[in-house]
């Protein structure tokens, strides 16, 4: 049974206080030794973090620039079982994914992950024929023991009604199979809150320097404000290394001749304006390896992704012209030309899935998670996705457990005592906290629909606490853009509550306004003044 926290009334629900600020943060940071020092606010660093405190450790966190600030804020924005590792026999797998979607789904994020249809089209002289998509589609539904619905194949005419976009020419049938999705920057910051509420001490903006050691052992770290320039560090009997494509610049801080350990893989996506209904998603076969996603989103659609070896610095990926490109022509395959106008596209971006070095196309290289243990005792984790963050989270938290010289804490908690659904902040039935902040509102004061289920859909029972904002200052009830449902109370709430030190860091992980292409100068300038109102 789906565990949902009760939706109080808007003048009833707790506030919490506001976030410490940087300097205190700092200070907090260089007075103690940690029991884990956690390198990397993204999928991993996250997830470990949030498990590691959960267990009684004293942790820290830190991350170059903000959380969730490259790869795992340029994902596809998917919770799913992996349908295309059926190919290549990895039931296991998918039934693993399978059981973490619907747990996050129904236990720990439902008020962030939300229930997707699919449907997968095949043309005359495509890469898959009806039958073995049929076929395979079935298996994946009956790998989730059938808790969203039966894959099952549907006429052409009946997939175009759901979506007028569809491309009908020499399509044959339309496979029908369910997944997720969700806003992964939302999906961080939430992570990022549930770990400070266990007790991590967390900082973004903070670059590593350097590593300490200790007769040759890694205990601790260097650290440079990015915002301010002051230097500090850190002390922890442990460091883990979860800067995903930075892994190895980290590691060879702790040695300076360690070998590679990864490959980049580039991921890019495009986010153009909705020109019809698209009542499901596509996932339409390029050839035997990939897939091309075009998914409905934040009402925009979400198309992509590429799969190419990337060798260069991975602060400088991008979506390219030639990407953009490419996505547009295999997007084409499933969707009608009108709906894929370069005028439509608001945003593009790209990043880098980590992937275990070997021989090979990166297309075909395993989706893995690698924890290795360098010469200074540092401990290093590579790959992941968002479907089963948790997961890696507790593999990294048995691996700790089983370290020489024992637990890193005499208190620690074992994994088998953990609770394992713990649900995220603002956990609750998002239907109903929309219905709760349109009915509880002072009389004169108007909440806009979309406004309110935009807020809950994103943030849950939190959602009480920024009506409140607006409710004391009418001003902050005002949408940022007239184009898009934030409104200019998530601003301060992102300020004071969620860690954002720069207008991108409102503008495209806080709020959507970036990808919907909302982020103007106007707006940028009112974000930025509404930043400094707290600055130490």
């Amino acid at each position: 049974m789906t565990t949902l926290q009760r939706v109080p009334a808007l003048g009833t629900h707790p506030t919490a206080g506001r976030n410490p600020g940087r300097a205190e943060t700092r200070e907090l940071l260089s007075r103690a030794t940690y029991d884990l020092l956690v390198v990397g606010g993204g999928i991993l660093g996250t997830s470990v973090a949030w498990h590691a405190a959960q267990s009684g450790l004293r942790v820290a966190m830190v991350d170059a620039g903000d959380f969730a600030g490259a790869t795992s804020s340029a994902s596809s924005k998917l919770v799913h079982g992996g349908l295309r590792y059926l190919q290549t026999g990895a039931v296991k797998l998918v039934a693993e994914n399978h059981m973490e979607r619907r747990v996050l789904a129904r236990d720990v994020a439902p008020h962030l992950v939300n229930p997707l249809t699919f449907h997968l089209p095949v043309y005359r002289g495509g890469p898959v024929g009806a039958a073995k998509l049929g076929a395979g589609v079935f298996a994946y539904s009956a790998l989730s023991a059938f808790g969203d619905g039966v894959g099952r194949v549907i006429s052409p005419a009946r997939a175009a009604a759901a979506n007028p976009a569809l491309r009908t020419e020499n399509l044959k049938a339309v496979a029908v199979y369910y997944d997720h999705q969700m806003n992964d920057s939302r999906m961080a910051v939430m992570t990022v809150r549930a770990a400070v509420e266990a007790g991590a001490v967390v900082l973004n903006h903070a670059e590593v320097t350097g590593l300490r050691f200790t007769h040759g052992r890694v205990t601790g770290a260097e650290l440079k404000d990015r915002l301010d320039g002051t230097e500090f560090g850190v002390d922890a009997r442990l460091v883990l290394n979860a800067t995903g494509p930075w892994v190895d610049h980290l590691r060879r801080m702790e040695d300076k001749g360690a070998a590679p350990s990864i490959r980049l893989s580039k991921g890019a996506h495009i986010v153009l304006k909705r020109k019809a209904p698209w009542r499901a998603a596509m996932a339409t076969p390029i050839d035997k390896y990939r897939i091309t996603f075009a998914l409905p989103w934040e009402d925009q659609l979400l198309l992509g992704t590429t799969d190419e070896e990337y060798t260069g610095d991975p602060a400088d990926v991008r979506a390219t012209e030639a990407d953009i490109s490419q996505i547009l022509d295999e997007a084409a395959h499933s969707v009608r030309d009108e709906h894929l106008s370069r005028d439509l596209i608001t945003y593009a971006f790209a990043g880098l899935r980590v992937l275990p070095g070997g021989p090979g196309g990166v297309e075909k290289a395993k989706r893995e998670t690698v924890v290795t243990e360098g010469s200074g005792g540092m401990l290093s984790v590579a790959g992941g996705k968002w479907t089963t963050y948790r997961h890696i989270g507790r593999t990294v938290m048995a691996k700790l457990a089983k370290l020489p010289g024992g637990p890193l804490n005499e208190d620690m908690e074992p994994l088998d005592r953990l609770p394992r659904r713990v649900p995220l902040p603002g956990v609750a039935n998002p239907n109903a906290v929309a219905h709760r902040l349109l009915v509880d509102r002072e009389p004169g004061q108007r909440l806009d629909p979309l406004t309110a289920r935009h807020l809950a859909t994103h943030y849950g029972a939190l959602s009480f606490d920024i009506a409140r904002l607006a409710n004391e200052d009418p001003a902050l009830g005002e949408r940022i853009h007239p184009d898009g449902p934030e409104i200019w109370a998530q601003v301060v709430y992102a300020r004071d509550h969620e860690w954002a030190q720069t207008a991108d860091d409102v503008l495209r992980r806080r709020t959507t306004l970036t990808v919907r292409g909302l982020d103007t100068a106007d707006v940028r300038e009112r974000v930025e003044s509404l930043l400094a109102g707290r600055r130490d």
